[in-house]
Protein backbone atom coordinates (compact mmCIF):
# COMPACT_ATOMS: atom_id res chain seq x y z
CA UNK A 1 0.00 0.00 0.00
CA UNK A 2 1.67 3.59 -0.50
CA UNK A 3 0.61 6.52 1.48
CA UNK A 4 0.45 9.62 0.15
CA UNK A 5 1.30 12.61 1.62
CA UNK A 6 0.23 16.37 1.06
CA UNK A 7 2.00 18.76 -0.41
CA UNK A 8 4.41 21.11 2.79
CA UNK A 9 2.30 23.71 4.32
CA UNK A 10 2.65 26.99 2.23
CA UNK A 11 2.79 29.02 5.60
CA UNK A 12 4.61 28.00 8.53
CA UNK A 13 2.42 26.03 10.93
CA UNK A 14 1.73 28.09 14.25
CA UNK A 15 1.84 27.90 17.76
CA UNK A 16 -0.47 29.88 19.55
CA UNK A 17 -0.32 30.40 23.19
CA UNK A 18 -3.49 31.60 25.05
CA UNK A 19 -2.25 34.60 26.13
CA UNK A 20 -1.62 35.57 22.75
CA UNK A 21 -5.73 36.12 21.77
CA UNK A 22 -7.82 38.25 24.42
CA UNK A 23 -10.55 37.27 26.17
CA UNK A 24 -14.06 37.76 24.88
CA UNK A 25 -16.27 38.13 27.82
CA UNK A 26 -18.91 38.99 25.26
CA UNK A 27 -21.23 36.00 26.31
CA UNK A 28 -20.01 35.28 29.82
CA UNK A 29 -16.42 34.09 31.10
CA UNK A 30 -13.20 33.84 29.46
CA UNK A 31 -13.67 32.61 26.12
CA UNK A 32 -10.56 32.43 24.23
CA UNK A 33 -10.18 31.62 20.11
CA UNK A 34 -6.43 29.84 19.97
CA UNK A 35 -7.02 27.92 16.36
CA UNK A 36 -9.62 29.56 13.78
CA UNK A 37 -9.32 31.24 10.33
CA UNK A 38 -8.08 34.40 11.71
CA UNK A 39 -5.45 32.94 13.86
CA UNK A 40 -3.79 30.02 12.07
CA UNK A 41 -5.85 29.90 8.50
CA UNK A 42 -7.84 26.85 9.87
CA UNK A 43 -10.49 26.10 7.08
CA UNK A 44 -12.81 23.29 9.07
CA UNK A 45 -13.52 24.59 12.35
CA UNK A 46 -11.92 26.54 15.68
CA UNK A 47 -10.68 25.53 18.88
CA UNK A 48 -10.16 27.74 21.92
CA UNK A 49 -11.13 27.90 25.71
CA UNK A 50 -13.23 28.85 28.20
CA UNK A 51 -12.66 29.49 31.87
CA UNK A 52 -15.80 30.18 34.41
CA UNK A 53 -15.02 31.17 37.63
CA UNK A 54 -17.32 30.53 39.95
CA UNK A 55 -20.54 31.78 39.75
CA UNK A 56 -19.78 32.83 36.20
CA UNK A 57 -22.02 31.39 33.07
CA UNK A 58 -21.84 31.49 29.39
CA UNK A 59 -25.28 32.68 28.07
CA UNK A 60 -27.24 30.06 25.87
CA UNK A 61 -26.77 30.00 22.13
CA UNK A 62 -27.11 27.25 19.38
CA UNK A 63 -24.60 26.71 15.98
CA UNK A 64 -26.61 26.35 13.13
CA UNK A 65 -23.41 25.20 10.57
CA UNK A 66 -21.37 23.28 13.98
CA UNK A 67 -21.35 20.70 16.09
CA UNK A 68 -19.39 21.50 19.18
CA UNK A 69 -16.97 19.21 21.39
CA UNK A 70 -16.59 20.33 25.25
CA UNK A 71 -14.14 18.79 27.63
CA UNK A 72 -13.35 19.63 30.69
CA UNK A 73 -9.84 19.89 32.12
CA UNK A 74 -10.42 20.88 35.65
CA UNK A 75 -13.49 22.06 37.90
CA UNK A 76 -16.87 21.12 37.02
CA UNK A 77 -19.53 23.17 35.34
CA UNK A 78 -23.53 22.56 34.72
CA UNK A 79 -24.43 22.45 31.06
CA UNK A 80 -27.81 23.18 30.03
CA UNK A 81 -28.66 21.49 26.66
CA UNK A 82 -31.73 22.54 25.35
CA UNK A 83 -32.80 23.46 28.71
CA UNK A 84 -32.11 20.22 30.59
CA UNK A 85 -29.12 20.62 33.12
CA UNK A 86 -26.29 17.65 33.12
CA UNK A 87 -22.99 17.75 35.21
CA UNK A 88 -19.73 17.64 33.02
CA UNK A 89 -16.52 16.90 35.59
CA UNK A 90 -13.27 17.45 34.75
CA UNK A 91 -12.16 14.66 32.71
CA UNK A 92 -14.89 14.51 30.97
CA UNK A 93 -16.36 15.20 27.20
CA UNK A 94 -19.58 15.68 25.17
CA UNK A 95 -20.17 16.46 21.69
CA UNK A 96 -23.06 19.31 21.51
CA UNK A 97 -25.21 18.34 18.24
CA UNK A 98 -25.47 21.01 15.84
CA UNK A 99 -28.86 23.02 16.59
CA UNK A 100 -29.15 22.19 20.01
CA UNK A 101 -29.08 24.85 22.57
CA UNK A 102 -26.46 25.14 25.20
CA UNK A 103 -25.75 27.24 28.44
CA UNK A 104 -22.48 26.73 30.68
CA UNK A 105 -22.80 27.74 34.70
CA UNK A 106 -19.87 27.14 37.02
CA UNK A 107 -22.15 26.64 40.01
CA UNK A 108 -19.22 25.25 42.31
CA UNK A 109 -16.51 26.78 44.24
CA UNK A 110 -13.29 26.33 42.25
CA UNK A 111 -12.73 27.62 38.73
CA UNK A 112 -13.26 25.62 35.65
CA UNK A 113 -11.25 25.12 32.41
CA UNK A 114 -12.82 23.95 29.38
CA UNK A 115 -11.45 23.18 25.63
CA UNK A 116 -13.83 23.37 22.68
CA UNK A 117 -14.04 22.56 19.04
CA UNK A 118 -16.28 23.85 16.47
CA UNK A 119 -16.72 22.13 12.94
CA UNK A 120 -17.19 23.09 10.21
CA UNK A 121 -17.01 26.63 9.96
CA UNK A 122 -20.15 28.85 9.09
CA UNK A 123 -20.11 30.72 6.17
CA UNK A 124 -19.23 33.77 7.71
CA UNK A 125 -18.69 34.17 11.43
CA UNK A 126 -21.38 36.14 12.24
CA UNK A 127 -23.45 33.36 11.09
CA UNK A 128 -21.74 30.64 13.53
CA UNK A 129 -23.66 31.74 16.89
CA UNK A 130 -27.38 32.01 17.19
CA UNK A 131 -28.19 33.51 21.19
CA UNK A 132 -31.21 32.92 22.67
CA UNK A 133 -30.30 34.84 25.89
CA UNK A 134 -29.64 38.26 26.67
CA UNK A 135 -26.18 38.72 26.73
CA UNK A 136 -24.50 39.53 30.15
CA UNK A 137 -23.96 43.38 31.21
CA UNK A 138 -20.51 43.53 33.24
CA UNK A 139 -22.82 44.54 36.33
CA UNK A 140 -24.33 41.28 36.04
CA UNK A 141 -20.76 39.15 36.69
CA UNK A 142 -18.98 37.99 39.31
CA UNK A 143 -16.27 40.81 40.93
CA UNK A 144 -13.32 38.64 39.42
CA UNK A 145 -15.17 38.51 35.69
CA UNK A 146 -15.54 42.08 36.03
CA UNK A 147 -11.80 43.20 36.78
CA UNK A 148 -11.17 40.79 34.46
CA UNK A 149 -13.29 42.61 31.35
CA UNK A 150 -12.35 46.01 32.33
CA UNK A 151 -8.37 45.22 32.00
CA UNK A 152 -9.09 43.09 28.76
CA UNK A 153 -11.93 45.11 26.38
CA UNK A 154 -12.65 43.59 23.09
CA UNK A 155 -14.01 41.51 21.56
CA UNK A 156 -12.16 39.60 18.46
CA UNK A 157 -13.80 35.94 18.10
Amino acid sequence: MTVQHAAPAATPIRTVHRSDVPANRRRGGDVRTLLSPATVGATSGFLGTATLEPGEYITEHWHPYSEEFLFCVRGEIVLQLDGEPRRLRADEGVLIPLGVRHRLVNEGTEQAFLVFHLGPLAPRPDLGHVDTEQLPVAAQLPEAARLSAAAQPGDRT
